[in-house]
């Protein structure tokens, strides 16, 4: 058995050698290489920082093509910057407005008199639960829900940059970059002020 097993070994390799050049890529008529420039309705998208003009910016219609349209997205894209600075220092400012809030709350919450007292016994579940608690601040549906919303707008103007990135044209890039750094300077201090006073 094992005799015609190993006979047949040879003749299984001649026959897939044979196939071997008849296996080979389905050709459907498109260069699926990545060397270059990716085609596109309006231009193309390089693979590489540049400067040349026609990248789509974020929408199909927003592809700016003349000078002065590239100066108009930089200064558009330098003012989104901005405003994310602004969204993180009220952000920060509101975060500190937040927990004092919250604090003030949990403190009513804790001197509150429970039924049949006439002032709270500390030796029993209140200074027990507040310190259970951890100092976890407690869920205030206006507080979370601005939080939420905030959070959710900074998170898109985030992926917006990313977005506007990945089309390695370097004025945007710069325009991004400086935005966010004239952003930082005109507001960040709101946001460390707010942090360092809570």
């Amino acid at each position: 058995m094992s005799l015609r097993i190993s006979s047949l070994l040879p003749l299984l390799a001649t026959a897939f050698v044979s196939l071997l050049p008849l296996v080979r890529a389905h050709d459907n008529g498109m260069d699926m290489s990545m060397d270059g420039a990716m085609d596109l309705a309006e231009g193309q998208m390089l693979p590489y920082l540049h400067f040349t003009r026609g990248d789509i910016v974020l929408f199909f219609g927003w592809v700016p093509s003349s000078k002065s349209a590239m100066v108009g997205t930089c200064i558009g894209v330098f003012l989104l910057a901005l405003v994310e600075r602004w969204i993180a220092a009220c952000r920060g400012v509101m975060e500190a407005h937040w927990r004092k809030r919250a604090q003030i709350a949990q403190a009513d919450r804790l001197n509150l008199p429970t039924t049949g007292e006439k002032r709270p016994n500390y030796h029993t579940g209140r200074l027990r639960e507040s310190l259970t608690l951890r100092n976890a601040p407690p869920f205030i549906l206006s507080h979370d829900l601005s939080r939420g919303v905030l959070h959710a707008v900074q998170a898109a103007l985030q992926f917006a940059f990313m977005l506007i990135v990945m089309t390695f044209q370097v004025s945007f890039i710069l325009s991004i970059v400086i935005g966010l750094g004239v952003g930082e300077t005109l507001f960040g201090r709101f946001a460390s002020h707010a942090a360092v006073h809570v």
